[in-house]
């Protein structure tokens, strides 16, 4: 039984690629939790996809046992992911800890996340221990950082420790800090047993594992327990702790993390941020933190080779058990047959989904393009969400549409602020504020439609700033727009895998380039092919595709023009036939090439 005086639970919390993997490596080593002959890189980044990207996508918690001044410390980390997609999952780990470890890459400085990182643990109330890494690189800065987290973030430089995890320096200083800093458990006097689900897995043979952090009470095999956001029951078969792999226990104390395995075969009974109770004697009251988790971005997600449409059902609904955030439901399309419909927390979520869906299930797909949720209102007075434009009703039901808004906190270089600027408004944006971080770097806090940042706002802020650029954002709400849907016809038949949902200064341009693009890669017909974009019944762009045509003149050699001219005429009229009964299909190619170079 470890005394609440000997307990720290704190999490690593920093901006993408400053190097928290690699420090938890350090802190597991120092701490004797691994041996050396078990020992990789990034051992808490469990996916292939994780080690390659060199981003964490799933929280991981592991308990390591550490002596200070001949006294033994249990130490509970949860290593959490730094992209601004998953900082749900963060904001959940924070709940599960007293203390957290702030990085800062030395050669970097503080970035937009390690902002919005920051403040998330200071609205729960965290014990914050500012750690400048990678103080070996030629390029380090300590000094520079520890002016910005005084000036950004108000933390006293003092406070922070330097470090290097690849080199392995300042790691007794970490550990002695979190032994010092970080508070014991909190809420530990509450009198019925409570836990908070920070995290969950599926397994084959166990089923649904929760990681868990208990509060108050215990939780040992046998216990009737339930999840007190829907009332849902079940007894405990296993608990146990991370070493960092699972080891089987008696029992999980109070203050300690780990993981509980229920009869629960379905992840969609399990809430990431709920609370287990004991089923005979419940809490009255959930722990602080919970909310739903929505999707902001949708997509279509198709196989290519449409025989394959059984496997990709049963590989999403294996990638949902392990990912509660994904949600999705079966559509059908008529130029790319049936598929889902997905939704995923943002731009990144959707990427590194489909790109597992590739490799871990070798499926090759194809995905239309991103949308968000457009809440329409009718001209009866009823309000509709709609996620994929092919559902968007009538315009001459439709009252206003609002669309999503987000706010970003954008970091750049001080000599990029007027092309950024530039860009914002390009994408419908406005800037509420600046602010200046030293000489070098200034903050933007900008409003921005969702919509415009979807496919390549990122990349081009990121080669504006040459790679300094960062950026965080958050839900802001909806406001009214003028958007209309944009429709693609060949032949006068509307092509629903294109249609998308655009505001009407965009319309025109998104529209020419569309049908630009379609000329280039539809094959051609024996008759003349209109590629047109349209909004309602409007045409606002078109491309014509050439048709074949036999030398029917040929055998005219010289003679009267009229000759040829009847020749041609003939022709003309046997081609105008064909147009009307002639249909235009579109090969599956086309639709992969058009996609992939639209996102």
């Amino acid at each position: 039984m470890h005394d609440l005086k000997h307990i720290r639970n704190f999490c690593i919390i920093a901006h993408v690629d400053h190097g928290k993997t690699t420090l938890s490596d350090r802190l597991l080593e120092a701490t004797g939790t691994i041996q050396k002959r078990d020992m990789q890189d990034q051992l808490l980044d469990s996916m292939d996809l994780e080690r390659e990207r060199g981003i964490t996508i799933k929280s991981h918690p592991v308990t390591m046992h550490y002596n200070y001044r001949g006294e033994d410390y249990l130490l509970n980390l949860i290593d959490t992911p730094g992209h601004v997609d998953f900082s749900y999952e963060v904001s959940r780990s924070l709940a599960a800890c007293e203390g957290a470890l702030l990085l800062i890459d030395a050669a970097q400085g503080v970035e937009a996340q390690t902002v919005a990182n920051a403040h998330l643990a200071d609205l729960q109330n965290l014990a914050i221990i500012p750690v400048i890494n990678k103080i070996d690189l030629p390029s380090a800065q300590p000094e520079k950082c520890r002016r910005q987290l005084e000036d950004v973030l108000a933390i006293p430089a003092s406070d922070a420790i330097e470090a290097s995890g690849k080199a392995g320096i300042g790691i007794d200083s970490i550990l002695q800090a979190v032994v010092e800093r970080i508070p014991p458990p909190k809420l530990a006097d509450y009198p019925a047993a409570r836990a908070l689900i920070f995290d969950s897995v599926f397994d084959t043979y166990k089923g649904v594992i929760c990681y868990v952090r208990v509060f108050s009470g215990a939780l040992k095999p046998g216990d009737e327990i339930m999840f007190m956001s829907n009332g849902r029951t079940t007894s405990i078969k296993e608990v146990g702790a991370f070493r960092p792999n699972m080891v089987s226990e008696k029992v999980i104390e109070t203050g300690c993390t780990g993981y509980v395995v229920g009869n629960i075969k379905d992840l969609t009974e399990i809430r990431i941020g709920d609370t287990i109770t004991s089923a005979n004697s419940p809490a009255q009251e959930m722990l602080p933190g919970y909310k739903e988790v929505k999707p902001m971005v949708f997509a279509g997600i198709y196989p290519v080779d449409t025989s394959d449409y059984e496997k990709l059902k049963v590989s999403i609904a294996k990638l949902q058990l392990n990912d509660a955030a994904l949600v999705y439901q079966a559509e059908t399309s008529a130029a790319l047959g049936f598929g889902f419909r997905c939704g995923f927390l943002g731009l990144l979520h959707m990427e590194i989904v489909q790109e597992r869906l590739r490799r871990e299930y070798d499926l090759d797909i194809i995905s239309t393009y991103p949308s968000v949720v457009y809440k329409v209102n009718l001209t009866n007075g009823t309000q509709i969400e709609i996620d994929n434009p092919v559902s968007l009703p009538d315009p001459s039901v439709i009252k206003s549409i609002e669309e999503p808004l987000i706010k970003a906190h954008i970091m750049i270089p001080t000599e990029s602020i007027g092309d950024i600027l530039a860009l914002i408004a390009e994408k419908r944006g406005f800037c509420n504020r600046t602010e200046s971080l030293d000489d070098t770097r200034v903050i933007l806090e900008c409003t921005l439609p969702l919509n415009e940042i979807l496919i390549d706002f990122n990349d081009r802020l990121k080669s504006i700033t040459r790679g300094y650029g960062s950026m965080d954002y958050e839900n802001a709400g909806y406001a009214e727009s003028k958007l209309l849907k944009l429709d693609i016809l060949v032949n006068g038949e509307q092509i629903d895998a294109f249609s998308s949902i655009a505001h009407v200064d965009k319309c025109e341009g998104k529209g020419r380039a569309l049908c630009a693009k379609l000329k280039e890669i539809l094959p051609r017909q024996m008759f003349k092919v209109a590629i047109q974009a349209a909004t309602g019944g409007k045409i606002i762009a078109r491309e014509t595709l050439g048709s074949f045509r036999k030398d029917v003149t040929a055998k005219c050699y010289g003679g009267d023009i009229t000759r040829k001219r009847k020749l041609l005429e003939k022709q003309k009229e046997g081609k105008k036939r064909m147009k009307q009964i002639g249909k235009v299909a579109i090969p599956q190619e086309a639709f992969v090439n058009v996609l992939k170079n639209t996102q």
